[in-house]
């Protein structure tokens, strides 16, 4: 919401109801001139007593009923003798309960708060206060009175109350002192307040353009931006260059900064190949951590199993299934060998391969955790395999820290309890996340890596399926031979030709694979809301809300997910009277809305349709919301079979998804997927990109436009480069 849409609510807090001691939420009751209102929102040591006066917007929680959602808060300390006397006796202060409150204010009436703050020894005046007790309570005071303050010095640069407890929490009393020094401390790590942010603050106290802070920052913010981009490091000289245009400084004022940074630790330097590379220190950290972890279970390997030739025979015979060598070779491999890579494209028999390692590890006693990166993946692995399988989120314990930073319970003084550990989709997992996996890996297990190295690279910065496989160190097995059953897939068949970097056959009428020729966008368009809502449902039977699924390489444009999501949402599910809408910041929603989860929320609760409980919704999750609640500003939303209540600010993280971008269907399966092949920008046209859209549908692929596109997204293998350095440090060890 815009901030000139906020209402102004000035009043005395009556009564603190709930306050979370970690992140500072608060209700209160707060006492106004015509009502008592409930007011809710970040507010740091607010307290009973005290006079508020308000930004925010009025809204309905399902549960509790309208009430007051705070933005901004300016506090005013109590000045007559009852209100002081109403704040102290609340617990206003540590140390000072109502008894003691009433000396106080009995003997020193409305100048009791400026003595506790100034004076503070002659509280010693009052029976059975020692000067010690005095000391504490004024230090107490003071405390509350320099968040108060830091409260409003930085609400004039029109920063947050909660990002004003996060940097209190880190530099405390000194917070105002530092910010004056160096502004650009406020886009630190853990305070949710970005570079540009900084920037006007510091242009506002009329700071230099070259202050070597703002210098520093920028370095700092073009490798976090980075970081978003997948590259876990950069090289210097580009990093200098970028920062420079950034900042609108001569790049040699970057190479002297740059170097002090590093001799200060705040970078660490690492040299590949005769270029140098910048990184923020922890993410080399993590390379470095992961690198060091596979030579040690290289070099510690778990217990040999023999026999197994014998054994794969014998599951042979009782399954009816033949292997062919290379899925004998790694049915092998994972029971002689600590480390195992798997891939292969589609239709190679991976998920065969991986049944049978599974049983083979069981049979001896083995305890097999299953892991994946999404909740979608672990669902499809779960199916696969017939065994239990979750994210590694959950698989780890994630816990979040007040800095909404994901920390994990699982760890190497808590490790997981077993014997292998099989990842699938390890394409998807980035360096951070694999290195927390590793971390919890007890001594002696079994890593069993899953993934297909064509499919695009994790959003998060790093390349840990590519490295490893190009490292050359971690034994792979990379299955090549399509399966006769898959051979009658055209999909199959082009998926492996375009990875190959042939034109995959866009002739055949017969199989499972469509080609419309069009060269118009609006054309296009049409025939791909005509597909969803008629075409196919007609001839195939799919539903065009659970079985079909459009796929766009981008956002924008005519054809990309945020257009088609728009007019798909107009053809598959148009208003009715009786039809509850909802509109929630620049979306709007739809009884009957097909939607996905674009983040990782563990506190959104849902229940099961035999009564199950439970907590957390994932990035990717696709369901339909069955209630807009605008009374309750409330949505229910049913993923498969559990349904989820959202309030208003948890429904920001909804997106309608009719269509969506082929990034965010990684780790997805959809029986029918639509696509449009209309040109668009060379960075997401590109060979890996079309080959992970293809792979996404599993009975039936129409796409609709140019064949010219299909061939220019073959040849353009410049995937966006990611630099990363695990790949050096794995050859170094």
């Amino acid at each position: 919401m815009d901030e000139r849409d906020w209402s102004q609510l000035d009043g005395t807090v009556e009564n603190i109801v709930f306050r979370n001691a970690g992140n500072y939420f608060t209700v209160l009751e707060l006492n106004t001139a015509d009502e008592l209102v409930t007011v809710v929102g970040e507010l740091p040591e607010v307290c009973a007593g005290e006079e508020l006066r308000l930004r925010g917007s009025w809204q309905t929680h399902p549960s509790f009923g309208q009430q007051f959602k705070a933005e901004t808060c300016e506090r005013y300390l109590p000045t007559n003798a009852s209100a002081i006397l109403h704040y102290l006796s609340s617990g206003g202060v540590k140390g000072i309960g109502p008894v003691t409150a009433g000396h106080l204010v009995e003997k020193f009436g409305d100048a009791t708060l400026e003595i506790l703050e100034n004076e503070p020894e002659k509280l010693c005046e009052v029976r059975g206060i020692t000067l010690k007790k005095a000391l504490k309570m004024a230090e107490e005071f003071q405390k509350q009175f320099g968040i108060r303050e830091l409260l409003i010095y930085l609400g004039q640069y029109a920063i947050t109350p909660g990002q004003v407890l996060k940097i209190w929490k880190k530099w405390g009393a000194t917070a105002i002192d530092r910010v004056r020094e160096n502004p650009y401390l406020l886009c630190g790590e853990g305070t949710g307040i970005s570079f540009e942010r900084a920037d006007q603050v510091a242009a506002a106290m009329e700071r230099p353009y070259d202050d070597i802070y703002r210098i520093k920052a920028g370095i700092l913010y073009v490798l976090r931006h980075n970081l978003y981009n997948g590259h876990t490091c950069l090289p210097r000289g580009r990093v200098e260059e970028t920062a420079a245009a950034l900042l609108g400084v001569p790049p040699e004022m970057l190479g002297s900064a740059a170097t002090e940074m590093v001799e200060e630790n705040q970078l660490c330097e690492q040299e590949c190949a005769g270029r140098v590379f910048l990184y923020l220190s922890h993410i080399l950290n993590s390379e470095g951590y992961i690198a060091e972890r596979m030579k040690m279970m290289l070099t510690y390997p778990p217990e040999h199993f023999p026999d197994t030739e014998r054994e794969i025979t014998q599951i042979e015979k009782e399954s009816g299934i033949t292997y062919e060598a290379l899925q004998r070779t790694a049915i092998t491999a994972a029971l002689s060998q600590g480390l195992l890579i798997l891939t292969g494209g589609p239709g190679t028999g991976k998920t065969t391969t991986l049944n049978a390692i599974i049983r083979l590890l069981e049979t001896k006693g083995q305890k097999v955790l299953l892991a994946a990166p999404t909740g979608r993946a672990a669902k499809r692995m779960a199916e696969l395999t017939g065994s239990e399988s979750q994210t590694i989120h959950r698989l780890l314990k994630v816990e979040w820290t007040q800095d909404d930073v994901p920390s994990f319970a699982k760890n190497e003084r808590n490790p997981l309890e077993c014997d292998a550990l099989v990842v699938d989709e390890l394409s998807m997992v980035d360096t951070v996340l694999f290195e927390s996996l590793l971390r919890a890996l007890p001594m002696g297990c079994r890593l069993i890596m899953v993934g297909d190295c064509d499919q695009l690279p994790s959003v998060g910065a790093g390349n840990i399926l590519g490295d490893l496989i190009e490292s050359r160190l971690v034994p792979v097995v990379q299955l090549r031979e399509v399966f006769r059953q898959s051979m009658n897939s055209l999909i199959v068949l082009n998926a492996h030709r375009i990875v190959q970097g042939e034109m995959p056959d866009l002739a055949t009428r017969t199989s499972d694979f469509f080609f419309i020729k069009d060269s118009d966008p609006l054309s296009i368009s049409d025939t791909l809301i005509s597909l969803c809502k008629t075409r196919l449902p007609k001839t195939y039977g799919f539903s065009p809300i659970f079985d079909i699924q459009m796929l766009s390489p981008s956002r924008k444009g005519d054809l990309g997910t945020m257009e088609m999501n728009k007019k798909l949402q107009e053809a598959l599910n148009p208003p009715e009277k009786g039809k509850r809408e909802m509109a929630i910041g620049l979306r709007h929603f739809r009884e009957g809305d097909k939607v996905m989860q674009i983040r990782n929320n563990y506190d959104i609760q849902w229940i099961k349709e035999d009564g199950t409980e439970g907590e957390g919704v994932f990035n990717g999750d696709v369901g339909v919301l069955i209630d807009a609640d605008q009374k309750s500003s409330a949505v229910t939303v049913k993923f498969d079979d559990r349904t989820a209540v959202y309030d208003r600010e948890m429904a920001e993280d909804l997106e309608l998804a009719y269509a969506v971008t082929v990034h965010k269907s990684q780790g997805n399966e959809f029986d029918c997927v639509v696509m449009p092949m209309y040109p668009g920008p060379p960075q997401l046209y590109y060979r890996n990109l079309l080959y992970t859209a293809v792979t996404r549908a599993k009975s039936l692929l129409v796409m609709v436009g140019e064949s010219a596109v299909i061939g220019q997204m073959i040849q353009n293998t410049q995937k966006t480069k990611r630099y990363t350095g695990l790949l050096h440090l794995l050859r170094q060890v």
